[in-house]
């Protein structure tokens, strides 16, 4: 969880990089006012409203997105490297661990379950970093056949007629926000499969397709509940840091606030991650348990076939 933690955190200061050149980029060439957008929390809206205001000058705009898009393939290409040692420490641990969710939950079986190690992470993440990369690169063109794809019926040529309707434009977010969301689902999905079955992407797609037809029921679940763990988690941190917010213009008391706020994003941050990795730890047992469902027969004449129980 900390290691996923630090990674992510450190991929999003690194996007704030370029981020904080556009502000630059912003306020000596375009003439725009920096501190407006600093003022804005989302680091989303703050892109977008500076490459709204870069609009008006192209070879600003193409080096902001150059730099954006330097920053972001490498942080996408650690991220990799993290998530392959992350989900190999995870099938090691669960391999070890057997049955560990029937009770009685004894210390020896913790620690057979527990499979941490630097080698094993560091070898996982050189086993698998090239296989996330070509999915990573896949995804990503996906990524942009959406985008291209939501644009052009937002603001294609029946722009009038469309952003007249706000009901389509709502239709069309909504429809924007359950693909994305269904993708990156996939995505895990053969994630999660590459590195149990030690299989290229392509071998890994159609093992994914059986589980998603064989437990669609039971995967829909668990994603449900995770999002909703990830809105209450989200909700509560809103709550929290605006609370504290009413205090931080108090002397003396106010300084109390910061480090709570800290405090609040760093319990935000981890309780994500184990969120996060709890569903990839349940998508991986449903596998394990799909795969125990096929058993190896001979027939005479025709060789090896695999045949199902279930």
């Amino acid at each position: 969880m900390l290691v996923q933690f630090v990674a992510d955190t450190l991929f999003k200061t690194l996007v704030a990089v370029p981020v904080v050149g556009g502000l630059v980029l912003v306020a000596l060439v375009a003439g725009g006012d920096p501190l407006d957008l600093l003022r804005i929390n989302d680091l989303t809206q703050t892109i977008s409203t500076m490459v709204g205001v870069l609009l008006a000058q192209p070879l600003a705009l193409a080096a902001f997105a150059a730099a954006l898009g330097i920053i972001v393939a490498g942080g996408s290409m650690m991220l990799f490297a993290v998530k392959a040692g992350t989900v190999s420490v995870l099938i090691a641990g669960d391999r070890a661990a057997g049955a560990l969710e029937v009770p009685p939950l004894r210390m020896s079986a913790l620690r057979a379950a527990s499979q941490t190690s630097i080698e094993r992470f560091v070898g996982g993440a050189r086993l698998l970093f090239y296989r996330y990369l070509r999915l990573g690169m896949l995804l990503t063109v996906v990524y942009l056949l959406i985008g291209a794809a939501y644009v052009a019926l937002v603001f294609g040529p029946s722009v009038p007629d469309t952003l007249e309707n706000p009901l389509l434009v709502t239709l069309a977010s909504f429809a924007l926000l359950i693909g994305i969301t269904l993708i990156n689902f996939l995505y895990l999905l053969t994630q999660i499969v590459m590195a149990a079955e030690n299989c290229g992407v392509l071998d890994a797609f159609p093992l994914v397709a059986r589980l998603v037809r064989r437990r669609a029921k039971d995967l829909g679940q668990v994603l449900a509940a995770i999002l909703a763990l990830m809105l209450m988690a989200t909700g509560a941190s809103i709550l929290a840091t605006t609370q504290l917010g009413l205090i931080g213009f108090v002397p003396f008391i106010g300084l109390a606030a910061v480090p709570l706020q800290v405090f609040a994003w760093l319990v935000r941050g981890v309780v994500f991650q184990f969120v996060g990795l709890t569903g990839v730890a349940t998508y991986l047992r449903m596998h394990y348990a799909l795969q125990s469902t096929m058993v190896e027969v001979h027939t005479p004449g025709d060789g090896l076939h695999q045949v199902t129980r279930a």
